[in-house]
């Protein structure tokens, strides 16, 4: 398994802004899955499976019980998780990853009766699914030992590695080693960059709820650089590449994957097997997602469920 790499530069960045623009729809009809999304084609995350049941698990006896599913989700994420504030559609890779787990449970995305999104900021992820307030978390969750103490993973589902977006016009910031003191970082409450950033760097550091704050600060020359997975980066970026860029190369490997309920190994042995057996959905949704914007990716393997 080789790592998914993302790379930055103005002739992708521009190709990106059309990929991480696109729209995904469609109507659920054959068995195969395709990265359509026209009229009378499939949508990207597949058929809608029937039948379906999950033998000892809590989530899928709730999600049965309550007759719909609720996903945690990010939509300040383009290219990943994004809810558009003017047509009110959500687009992006872990969008449809999210749609693609609810389709093989038998529920169908396109129904909002029965697939319900809540954005949950990254501070509260944890205790969300813990509380039961949804049933599975999708949004560029990376999968930590200090995490599953408290929840469970599926997957992983995709690879990618921490990144620097600063302004255009920067030339002193060039990776995670010319962070100085007088440098300020911007990053997410609760995430693992912010972390990476105070105990490997002397830079200052700055928190918001969300990553979309820290690039319009970033923006308005409040700080000087905003830190999270370069995939998540890749989409500011390609949104105002007049004004953003990512700077140096990434520092780290972050995997990410489908937070659930500690305990529930049946949900998370149905899931990992999806992702198994999904190698062609999972290649339809990068591509329609990503693909144009000059990031070569590949489905990783699943963690064996302990």
């Amino acid at each position: 398994m080789r790592k998914t790499r993302f790379l930055a530069g103005a002739s992708i960045v521009a190709a990106g802004l059309l990929a991480l623009t696109a729209c995904n729809s469609g109507t659920p009809g054959s068995t195969e899955p395709g990265a359509g999304g026209g009229a009378g084609d499939e949508p990207v995350y597949g058929a809608v499976a029937s039948d379906v049941t999950i033998e000892g698990s809590p989530t899928f006896d709730k999600i049965t019980s309550a007759g719909k599913i609720v996903v945690g989700v990010k939509e300040d994420q383009p290219g990943l998780g994004y809810l558009d504030p003017v047509s009110g559609e959500r687009k992006g890779f872990d969008v449809d990853v999210a749609r693609w787990i609810a389709a093989s449970l038998g529920f169908d995305p396109a129904d909002s009766s029965k697939v319900e999104y809540k954005a949950i900021a990254s501070a509260n992820r944890e205790q969300a699914i813990i509380n039961g307030d949804i049933d599975y978390y999708v949004g560029t969750y990376s999968i930590t030992d200090k995490r599953k103490e408290q929840i469970a993973f599926a997957g992983p589902y995709f690879l990618t590695g921490q990144g620097l977006l600063v302004a255009a016009d920067n030339d002193t910031i060039t990776g995670k080693d010319s962070l100085t003191a007088e440098t300020t970082v911007c990053s997410v409450t609760g995430s693992t960059p912010i972390q990476r950033i105070r105990e490997q760097t002397p830079a200052q550091v700055v928190e918001f709820d969300t990553y979309s704050q820290c690039v319009e600060k970033l923006k308005n020359g409040e700080v000087d650089a905003v830190t999270t997975d370069e995939a998540i980066l890749l989409g500011y970026a390609a949104q105002d590449p007049d004004n953003l860029k990512i700077a140096g190369e990434p520092f780290s490997e972050e995997r990410y994957g489908v937070g659930l309920a500690k305990g529930d190994t049946a949900f998370q042995e149905f899931v990992n097997t999806m992702f198994t057996d999904g190698g062609s959905t999972w290649q339809a949704i990068f591509e329609a997602n990503l693909g144009a914007s000059g990031v070569s990716g590949e489905q990783p393997a699943v963690d064996p469920v302990s």
